[in-house]
C-alpha cells in the first residue's frame, strides 16, 4: 500500500499528474467543487478543505488502497499529517514535486504563486 505526496506551485501539474496513478486521487481543491461541479473557493473554508482531505486519505488507507494526494504542500509542516497517516497504516510513502509551470486552472493571481515561490521549503 502506497501513500503518494504530490507537492508543488498551482498550475504545476500536481493534479494531472496524480491522475496518471491508479489510487484513490484526493486534495484539498476537491472540497470546493460544487454538486455542479464548478469550483468555488472560499478561503474561510481551507482548515476544512484540509481536514476533509486528512480524514478522507486516512478511510482509504484504512481500507488498504493506495492514495495519491495532490496539495501545494508548500513547507514541511503541511506533510505532517500524511506521514503520520502513512505510519498508522504502515504505507509506504512516496514524496513527488512538481516543477512545470502550465499556469493555475484557478486564477491565482501571479504575485501570490510568487510569493508561495518565495516561501517554499525543500
Amino acid at each position: 500500500m502506497k501513500l503518494i505526496l504530490i507537492r508543488g506551485l498551482p498550475g504545476s501539474g500536481k493534479s494531472t499528474k496524480a491522475q496518471t496513478y491508479d489510487a484513490l486521487h484526493v486534495e484539498a481543491d476537491m472540497y470546493f467543487v460544487n454538486d455542479q461541479g464548478v469550483y468555488q473557493f472560499d478561503p474561510r473554508r481551507l482548515q476544512q478543505a484540509h481536514e476533509w482531505c486528512q480524514n478522507t486519505v486516512e478511510k482509504g488507507l484504512k481500507q488498504g488502497l493506495d492514495v495519491v494526494v495532490s496539495n501545494t504542500f508548500i513547507k514541511q509542516w503541511e506533510m505532517k499529517a500524511y506521514r503520520q497517516l502513512a505510519l498508522k497504516y504502515k504505507a509506504d510513502l512516496i514524496i513527488e514535486v512538481c516543477r512545470e509551470q502550465f499556469g493555475s486552472i484557478h486564477d491565482i493571481e501571479p504575485s501570490v504563486i510568487k510569493r508561495m515561490a518565495k516561501d517554499w521549503q525543500e
